[in-house]
């Protein structure tokens, strides 16, 4: 009976831009006209609901997909026209450290345009496997990578929803004091209000199996708002670090694959626009686990084949077990290791890496990841010259990664410099200038430059639209929990917290020194105070003593 005299309910669609949501002041109308319909929809407000639809912008990991998508999409064509406007990220292993990160670059850059976050797969094999830490070899649970990517965007939502919420208290209070100055001034900030959500790029490592396996692992990283994949060209089951020894590559009808498993992904979840990155290995990988199949001469297949380390072979040569080759009017014998793994002829990785980056792009990559031993912006820019000669607008994603010793790279770097320059190094010892020693010296605080300018350089001179660092926050994390051991454990006692920790966070105006603000409670007082009215009872009260921390 109470069914059928219940009132019926008047849905309105609610709209949004390309770049946000629809202004504070037609949220707040439409919100009236719903509640203004609905008669038993009691004790609610307007701009409770305006208020509580501005802070959960994103509805779906597809949504976050979508919209990052377009970003990308923007910065690559604006990379295009100019190659200062590269973009950057650093791996986050926690959805918390992904927050903080996007929160500091808006408090310091007022805006985090052509800013991403990235995802690690050595980190996720790190620090989140059940199995416990795993080098980076794809045993950890291929799941575990969607589940990070949801976990990062659940925190950069809550940092939507919290700064968002900062600001309509101030409108509160503003009104109090019959400030209608200030209040216009904030609604203007919540219609300007520039979202935490930033593109991601993920690792999707080899693909965790066969092309049908990666398609199933795209579509749940899809869904959980990963607009950009990056796949790379091992053997799945073989798969190493892209800094470890032991690399075995995949012909390139198989890596291919994988490419368009995952553009079908992405066109079925609807994300059109999604950016694949196709990584390659092949400087660093010596070893193939299958011969590629070739069906003339010149085509993909023979050209992989071409750079396997093979020896000629005559008829009374041969041998029980042979795998053979035959190109032209040659028979030949390609070397194989007990492995049954086949070598590749040293010193033909850049040719590969070439080979690899063309193939994938006229394939339907989108963006390219040469993994290299060192950052030297000559070595990868003689491969992105190559490849440009085929396609003109070709772009890489970098790593610009731990597994390098940056310091002892650039300075020997600058040391072969001066050597072909003919200047004077005998105050330097090449294989030493890592030293301590060196760090004040003229050729160390030129290393230190190059390394300063290094991503606008390579930005402009290889062809690198993104820089990234894979697991900077690994190291971020250990090193600064060595310096808080080693004072609060010893001497300084909890002065080591204090003094280490504590006062800086409050003299650098770290927002998480309020760590109850930021894990929600605020958020959850506004919320109490929607649904209870005057009876809530909130948690912001005078006793909290996050009030020590007011600004």
């Amino acid at each position: 009976m109470w069914l059928a005299m219940a009132l019926p309910t008047v849905i309105v669609q609610w709209t949004e831009t390309l770049e946000g949501l629809m202004s504070y002041q037609k949220l707040l109308e439409e919100a009236e006209h719903l509640i203004g319909a609905n008669e038993c929809w009691t004790g609610m407000t307007p701009e409770a609901v305006a208020r509580m639809r501005l802070q959960n912008r994103f509805k779906t990991g597809l949504d976050i997909a979508k919209y990052t998508a377009k970003v990308m999409r923007r910065d690559m064509d604006a990379y295009d026209n100019d190659p200062s406007k590269y973009t950057q990220s650093l791996g986050c292993w926690h959805g918390f450290i992904g927050q903080q990160k996007i929160i500091s670059i808006k408090k310091h850059f007022k805006s985090t345009e052509r800013r991403y976050l990235y995802l690690s797969g050595w980190m996720v094999a790190a620090l989140r496997s059940e199995f416990g830490p795993l080098p980076d070899q794809s045993m950890h649970e291929k799941t575990t990578v969607p589940a990070l990517i949801n976990e990062l965007y659940t925190f950069l939502r809550q940092a939507d929803a919290r700064e968002l919420g900062d600001i309509f208290r101030q409108i509160d209070k503003a009104r109090e004091a019959g400030d209608a100055v200030k209040e216009r001034q904030l609604t203007s900030a919540i219609d300007d209000f520039q979202t935490h959500v930033v593109p991601v790029i993920a690792d999707i490592d080899a693909g965790f199996g066969n092309a049908e396996a990666t398609y199933l692992l795209a579509k749940k990283m899809i869904e959980a708002g990963a607009c950009a994949l990056q796949i790379e060209n091992q053997v799945s089951d073989e798969k190493q670090c892209g800094h470890q020894d032991g690399k075995v590559t995949v012909p390139h009808e198989d890596f291919v694959a994988k490419i368009r498993a995952l553009r079908y992904a992405f066109l079925e979840m609807g994300v059109d626009d999604g950016v694949i990155v196709a990584r390659t290995d092949s400087l660093g990988a010596g070893l193939t686990k299958q011969i590629a199949f070739s069906v003339s001469e010149g085509d993909i297949g023979d050209q992989y084949n071409s750079f396997l380390d093979c020896e000629e072979v005559g008829a009374g040569q041969r041998s029980n077990g042979d795998v053979l080759l035959t190109r032209g009017d040659k028979v030949l014998r390609p070397k194989r290791l007990r492995s049954n793994l086949y070598q590749f002829r040293p010193g033909t990785g850049a040719d590969r890496c070439v080979l690899d980056c063309i193939n994938a792009l006229q394939n339907g990559a989108d963006l390219l990841w040469i993994e290299t031993e060192k950052p030297h912006i000559e070595q990868i820019a003689g491969m992105v010259d190559r490849i440009r000669d085929v396609v003109p607008n070709a772009k890489l994603v970098y790593n610009n990664s731990p597994s390098f010793n940056w310091t002892l790279n650039f300075r020997q770097q600058v040391f072969d410099v001066w050597v072909e320059q003919g200047r004077d190094v005998s105050a330097y010892d090449r294989a030493k200038l890592m030293s301590v020693d060196y760090d004040g010296t003229e050729l160390g605080k030129e290393a230190d430059e190059r390394i300063r300018t290094f991503q606008r350089d390579a930005a402009k001179r290889a062809g690198i639209f993104h820089h990234l660092i894979t697991l900077p926050t690994y190291h971020t994390a250990a090193l600064s929990t060595d310096n808080l051991a080693k004072e609060y454990f010893g001497d300084q006692g909890m002065l080591g917290y204090v003094a280490g920790v504590q006062r800086q966070e409050i003299r650098q105006g770290i927002a998480a020194v309020k760590h109850q603000n930021m894990t929600g409670s605020d958020l959850g007082d506004d919320h109490k105070e929607y649904f209870g009215g005057d009876a809530a009872l909130k948690a912001a009260g005078e006793h909290n003593t996050m009030n020590q921390f007011a600004a």
